[in-house]
């Protein structure tokens, strides 16, 4: 845990809208009425729930960047910084499996991919690219992950479907997931054997990573505010702009990570972090802001309650006197809300009432100024 001190509170804003984002498009009360921008794209493309998580990932390099200059600054060695990183790597990745084997702990057919698994393995990455490399370099290798991606998914045949398949079944990445990770992917997943966090699509997510690494750079100079925040909405846009140039070889898909859709989220992240910057350390508009804010503090508990919280309510169920069985969630969606507020809109204020208890949890941590960390 630690005090509130040395925070960036733009950064903690961006962090705390990215996760009442998530839990409002992870948990709606119906899966059969949820309006389509809270879906995410059933394959090429982008809707607004696309954004999430490379927004994370973003974050975590900005978020890097700050930390790791700070530690620096007080005389930390570089051993010091590599041992907090490994253990950072390790808690993260446990907390992630933690949360697919709950509530039932099946290890046979554990999923091992996931969220945090992910943000786990871009952040020791990454944190190596930047400890062990210069700027230069760092750019240099963001480039080559970028590039070495894109090259090998067009270019490497898939038994039985050939080089450069891009959908669903017979793409690059589902063949090494459904080889490597046979039984351990998502169940949900487009086709059997693929997972949206798999093992080869990770390589151009650490690039995500390291654009927020380089925004972190640019925030902690000595330019001016005003110059920062400038500087992030030409990068965003330029971001955008190369995004959809590059759609146009290798189409922005957020299942397979492509090297368009890392480069267009990150321009749209910079844009995003630039309006918290503007309205937060800029102008000083701070009390509207302030539940985004508190969300941010604490994002890892927020995350981990939101997963169990949602897994015991769907599976919490009792038999009803008709003879009918009902979880909790649905009976929560049905009695509160769908009786009253018709389909698609009671969907939506499911999430919002767990946005809303989770940050009154939240702030009572934040008034007494507990962050927890890990």
């Amino acid at each position: 845990m630690s005090n509130q001190s040395g925070r960036l509170l733009s950064l903690d804003m961006f962090r705390g809208f990215t996760i009442a984002l998530m839990i409002l498009v992870n948990n709606p009360g119906s899966w059969s009425y949820v309006y389509p921008p809270l879906l995410h794209a059933k394959w090429h493309g982008w809707t607004p729930t696309d954004l999430v998580f490379p927004f994370f990932l973003f974050i975590v390099g900005v978020a890097m960047s700050l930390s790791f200059s700070r530690r620096l600054e007080r005389g930390d060695k570089l051993s010091q910084l590599f041992g907090k990183v490994i253990r950072r790597t390790l808690i993260i990745f446990a907390i992630g499996l933690f949360l697919n084997l709950f509530p039932f702990f099946n290890f046979g057919e554990m999923r091992i991919p996931g969220v945090l698994q992910r943000i786990a393995i871009c952040y020791f990455f990454a944190s190596t690219i930047v400890l062990l490399s210069g700027k230069k370099w760092q750019i240099g290798w963001t480039v080559f992950l970028l590039a070495i991606y894109w090259i090998l998914i067009k270019i490497i045949p898939v038994p039985g479907y050939g080089a450069g398949v891009l959908e669903p079944k017979g793409n690059l990445c589902w063949y090494i997931d459904s080889h490597l990770l046979a039984g351990h992917t998502w169940r949900g997943a487009p086709v059997p054997g693929f997972d949206p966090e798999g093992i080869f699509s990770t390589i151009p997510a650490i690039a995500t990573v390291m654009f927020g690494v380089f925004t972190g750079d640019w925030l902690r100079s000595d330019r001016d505010k005003y110059e920062k925040v400038s500087g992030l909405f030409v990068a965003g846009n330029i971001g955008l702009v190369l995004g959809i140039i590059m759609n146009i070889w290798l189409p922005i898909n957020k299942n397979l990570w492509t090297s368009s859709y890392s480069v267009f989220m990150a321009g749209m992240a910079a844009i995003f972090l630039a309006m918290s910057y503007w309205i937060v350390d800029i102008k000083g508009f701070k009390s509207w802001t302030k539940p985004f804010v508190v969300f941010g503090s604490n994002a890892i508990v927020v995350y981990a309650l939101s997963g169990i919280i949602g897994r015991i309510t769907i599976y919490t169920k009792w038999t009803q006197p008709d003879g009918t069985t009902i979880s909790l969630k649905t009976w929560i969606y049905e009695n509160l809300f769908h009786s009253w507020a018709g389909n698609y809109f009671s969907s939506l204020l499911y999430p919002i009432m767990w946005n809303l208890i989770l940050l009154g949890l939240m702030w009572i941590l934040y008034r007494k100024k507990i962050f927890i960390k890990v």
